[in-house]
Formats: C-alpha cells, sequence, structure tokens
C-alpha cells in the first residue's frame, strides 16, 4: 500500500515537530482542528500542517494516523477512530503500557485497520537533536521508511505491538521516575533544613546530583502530562509481578506540580519543592468532635493496629489505579 498522507491526531509540542518531520520528506500531513485548542492550532499551523476541520475528513483521506497524545487519552481516541472505520495504518506513539496498547490494537484492529506499536524517545525531532521512534508489529519495518531521513530516526523492533511501548516504558521509569524522586528528596532536605549539607555532600560523593535534582524546574510545565505516564508505567510492573507502587507516587508528586502547566517560564526550585509538599487537606471532623491527638489514638487503639503507617490505604489506592488502567 502506498503511504502518501498521514492524519496526525493532536498536534501538541511533540506531534507538531513529528509532523513537520513528515512534511520535509513530502508527505501530506493532515490534521483535525475541530474541538482543539488555539494553541494547538498555532502549532499546527507552524509546523505546516493541513487543517482539514473534522475528524471524519482528515480519516477520509489518510493512509496513516499517527496518534501522538497524553496518555489517558490513548484509548479513547483510537476508539474514536475505529468509529469512523478508518482502515488504513494506525501507528499509537503514546507513552502507554503494553496491556493497555495491546487493548488499543484489539480495538483499531476490530474495525479493519493495522496496528503498529510505537514508542518515542528523546525530545521533539527538530535539528540537531537526537531523537527516535520504536516500532513493533507486523508493518513495523514498512513503516520505518516514513521517518526515513528525518530527524526522527525510526528503528523497528523484533517482536509483536507492545514491544516498543515496553521499551519506552522501561527507559522513562528510570529517566522521569528518577526526576520525580530527586524533586521529592530536595523537597524533604529543604523541610528538614539540611538541603545545604545534602548538597554539600552531593558534590563530594555525587557531583552530577546537585545540577540533576534542579532538572524538574525545567519539565514543571509538562509534569502534567507525566501523571498518566507514571501510572501506565506502574500498571507495567505490576503486570510483570513487580511493585509499582514508586510510579505511583511518582504521578503523584508529577500531579502536585500541574499547576506550573502552560507557565511564561521554568519556576524556580523553592517554587516546585513547595508544591510538591503541599499537605494534603485534612477531614473535618464531625461537629463537637476533638480531633485526637497521635498520641492519643496510640493509647486507645489495640497494638496489633499500631506500625500500619498507611500501607494499607497505599496498596488500596495503587490497586484501585491499576484496574482503572485495564478496564480502560
Amino acid at each position: 500500500m502506498a503511504m502518501k498522507t498521514v492524519a496526525l491526531l493532536h498536534p501538541g509540542e511533540m506531534g507538531a515537530a513529528i509532523g513537520a518531520c513528515l512534511g520535509g520528506r513530502g508527505l501530506r500531513v493532515v490534521w483535525a482542528s475541530a474541538g482543539r485548542s488555539a494553541a494547538t492550532r498555532s502549532r499546527a499551523k507552524a509546523a505546516g500542517l493541513e487543517d482539514l476541520g473534522p475528524l471524519e475528513r482528515a480519516l477520509g483521506v489518510a493512509d496513516v494516523v499517527l496518534s501522538v497524545c497524553p496518555p489517558h487519552g490513548a484509548l479513547a481516541l483510537a476508539r474514536e477512530v475505529a468509529g469512523h472505520g478508518f482502515r488504513g495504518v494506525y501507528i499509537d506513539a503514546n507513552a502507554i503500557s503494553p496491556a493497555t496498547v495491546r487493548n488499543i490494537g484489539r480495538v483499531v484492529e476490530a474495525a479493519e485497520a493495522t496496528f503498529v506499536d510505537g514508542g518515542i524517545i528523546g525530545p521533539p525531532p527538530v535539528a540537531g537533536t537526537s531523537s527516535r521512534i520504536y516500532l513493533s508489529g507486523g508493518r513495523a519495518r514498512d513503516l520505518a521508511g516514513l521517518f526515513a531521513g528525518s530527524d526522527l530516526e525510526a528503528i523497528p523492533l523484533e517482536g509483536a505491538a507492545g514491544a516498543a511501548s515496553a521499551l519506552k516504558a522501561c527507559y522513562a521509569a528510570w529517566t522521569k521516575g528518577a526526576t520525580a524522586l530527586l524533586a521529592a528528596v530536595r523537597a524533604l532536605a529543604t523541610h528538614e533544613g539540611v538541603e545545604a549539607a545534602l548538597l554539600e555532600e552531593w558534590k563530594r560523593s555525587q557531583p552530577e546530583l546537585p545540577k540533576r535534582s534542579e532538572v524538574v524546574t525545567v519539565q514543571a510545565r509538562k509534569a502534567w502530562r507525566w501523571v498518566g505516564e507514571m501510572e501506565e508505567i506502574a500498571a507495567s510492573f505490576e503486570a510483570a509481578g513487580l511493585p509499582g507502587g514508586f510510579h505511583l507516587a511518582a504521578a503523584e508528586l508529577y500531579r502536585r506540580l500541574e499547576g506550573f502547566k502552560d507557565g511564561a517560564g521554568p519556576p524556580a526550585l523553592a517554587q516546585v519543592t513547595a508544591a510538591i509538599r503541599r499537605a494534603a487537606p485534612q477531614r473535618k471532623a464531625p461537629s463537637g468532635v476533638r480531633r485526637r491527638s497521635s498520641k492519643q489514638r496510640e493509647e486507645q487503639e489495640p497494638s496489633r493496629k499500631r506500625f500500619k503507617f498507611g500501607t494499607a490505604a497505599v496498596k488500596r489506592d495503587a490497586e484501585k489505579r491499576l484496574r482503572t488502567l485495564k478496564r480502560s
């Protein structure tokens, strides 16, 4: 099948840059502006994408659909495309778990489309950057040719759909997970008044960490996108019989940075650590009832209930998130 027209859904910072790469290769790159924001429209125009308005019009001319959207919207978008009867090639290039990818594959293949799994590693592809899209699934090798000679290197993987997303999950589990962990460490050190001493020790024994621990300030404005990605990574760990709690905690840390979305510039580290440390709201006690101190609770509760430190609650929350991801 000749592949000459790509429908890009939806051109955020990463998607618009990929669209420009494809357009630079002589492909027709279209998108659907219906319901999209002014910022998205501006990015698409700057990238030279052709606006066809409603989604069904874009799908009607497309040989390939490339889905690049926030993780939480990946499955819904695939269902919407399948609902319009698209029968070309559907590439899902979102930061989602292998299980979610396989679910998306079943959705689009049920509509008689061809499915290819994609995982993007690196910044938005522009001249001078090093970015890659890994592809897996039946036509991965054929689809790699779409990107040949562009600023986005396409690397086909052996294996079925899910392999590319698994690689992306493993990579981001460290890079974005470590960013969240270091930000939390800085917040704790600030809270305890030992930040200066910690930085001095890092300079002596871990000289790369002072600078590495401030990366979160540059990433804070897009941390909202990483909440769903961390939850998908947690689901990936759990599906492999590994604990997913660390990345659920990372998701919560990034959720606390959502207020920096679309900021004019990177926030100061002090602003980031303050946002991370914000206390969860306490539930009010019933009228006329005084809240017991922790010491009073220890004295009044049976010893078998002590020293739980919220483990059960954390586990229940993790299991609930994972069930939600699996049902989607």
